[in-house]
């Protein structure tokens, strides 16, 4: 099921926010200064694509976690992260006036959320 979800996923929305992910994520490895970003953008791009059967869940410790990881999300959200949520919530609201892109819609809005606070959280299989 899935395999499904996620094909569909792709189709409806799916692949131009992970392209946008992972542009994010280049512009922020270019600069050394941002590599801790990249990494984040490209794990979220991963997830983006292919969401289903995947969640996200806040990283107990390491890095990312704490004051750093707090002062970390404020730059990412000054950054990268408002636009991205932005292009989330339009796809989300393109795909709410359908009674099938409903679903689509709510992972869209879950992924708004994310791309606002991504550093110290992980994606692991359901």
């Amino acid at each position: 099921m899935s395999l499904v979800l996620n094909i569909l996923w792709i189709v409806f929305g799916g692949l131009h926010m992970a392209i946008a992910w992972v542009l994010a994520g280049i512009i922020m490895a270019i600069t050394i200064v941002g590599i801790p970003w990249a990494r984040a953008a490209f794990t979220i791009a991963l997830y983006t694509l292919l969401p289903f059967g995947h969640t996200v869940v806040e990283r107990p410790a390491g890095i990312g976690v704490g004051p750093l990881g707090f002062l970390g999300n404020l730059i990412w959200l000054v950054l990268a992260g408002w636009w991205l949520a932005l292009l989330h919530l339009v796809t989300a609201l393109v795909l709410a006036v359908t009674i099938i892109g409903i679903p689509f819609a709510w992972a869209h809005l879950k992924l708004a959320g994310i791309s606002l606070w991504p550093i110290g959280r992980d994606v692991v299989p359901v």
